[in-house]
């Protein structure tokens, strides 16, 4: 099912996730396609997409802490009603005694990493290849821009957005197809809490990345959505990035949250949650090690890593009664890049 928001809808579920959402990644609640769960009357929503036989949760309950239980269950038994089951995706540590109350298990999905602005330098030896890779971006005539800063936000501008992305999707291969889940999207000119900021060389877009505001306990901004053309010279994400954490470090950002890597910082430390599935557990690291071709963990844990997040946090996944391997197949249909 295809949802689409709309402004006035769009606004209220956005400051429902600035008053109530602990989860820096929140934001993604509001793409288009992810459905609103709520209770008529009552405050607050669960966001989620229907995938087979499966209802999957994006992030917590989005709601005042005295309303998230009984929320959850009017969720399940929605969900049951037209025969589906739930799984809960990306639940903090915080989270983790809601859902088990509620009886689900839970296993880790991955980590996630944030880097706090404040001093934030690349000075140093720890950060030689950085500077080297943002050096050559620069040399080779690269220049970033932010749209609605230093250039207009206007239609043409997500149109050459679009065109990236397109060149993007070409070099991945035929079979390549856009992130449905849990990764956001470019938006529109008008959606201003956007900040996207464009990569030129010879006036001519070569990659962007767009950061959406972060909620809770550590606000900031998401570092969300990128994108590059194969020609792009190397350092151009990296230039893009550096010029983005300086200007909002210069504004009073306490924080840039690279998001959740699934796969990524599996141990028995953090998936050692008491119900856990083994099973699960297994199959989870068995694609650490092996499942490059369906989710790049490794390439996108070492691009978080080299910014030294001073932030790592594990990310958990929980499901009702007994694992079942549709789960897993339903959900990397959501969340594969090929």
């Amino acid at each position: 099912m295809s949802v689409t928001l709309l402004p006035t809808r769009r606004e209220r579920l956005r400051a429902e996730l600035a008053q109530w959402s602990q989860h820096p990644s929140a934001y993604l609640a509001l793409n288009q396609g992810t459905e609103a769960f709520r209770v008529p009357g009552e405050p607050g929503f669960v966001a989620y997409r229907e995938r087979g036989g499966w209802w999957f949760q994006l992030g917590s309950v989005f709601a005042p802490p005295e309303c998230q239980g009984e929320l959850l269950q009017a969720f399940r038994r929605a969900a049951r009603t037209r025969r589906k089951r739930v799984c809960a995706l990306q639940l903090r540590p915080d989270d983790v005694a809601l859902y088990r109350s509620a009886g689900f298990r839970l296993n880790q999905l991955g980590t996630s990493y944030a880097l706090e602005l404040s001093g934030f330098t690349t000075r140093g030896s720890q950060f030689v290849r950085l500077r080297n890779k943002v050096n050559r971006a620069r040399k080779a005539g690269v220049e970033v821009v932010e749209l609605g800063v230093d250039a207009p936000r206007t239609p043409d501008a997500w149109r050459e957005l679009e065109t990236v992305t397109k060149k993007w999707l070409i070099a991945k291969g035929k079979n390549a197809r856009l992130l449905e889940f849990m990764i956001g999207e470019p938006g529109q000119p008008t959606e201003t809490d956007r900040r996207v900021f464009v990569a030129r060389q010879g006036g001519e877009p070569v990659g962007f990345v767009s950061y959406v505001p972060s909620y809770g306990a550590t606000p900031g901004y998401l570092h969300d959505l990128s994108r590059r053309v194969a020609s792009a010279p190397p350092g151009v994400m990296e230039l893009l990035n550096v010029t983005a954490i300086q200007r909002v470090r210069d504004e009073g950002a306490p924080v840039l949250h690279f998001g959740l890597t699934p796969l990524a910082g599996l141990s028995p430390e953090t998936d050692g949650l008491p119900g856990r599935s083994r099973l699960v557990s297994w199959s989870m690291r068995f694609l650490a090690r092996h499942g490059d071709a369906i989710y790049p963990a490794r390439s996108q844990a070492r691009y978080k890593e080299k910014w030294g997040p001073g932030i790592v946090t594990p990310e958990y996944f929980a499901f009702e009664g007994r694992y079942r391997l549709s789960c897993l197949w339903r959900l990397l249909q959501l969340t594969r890049t090929v």
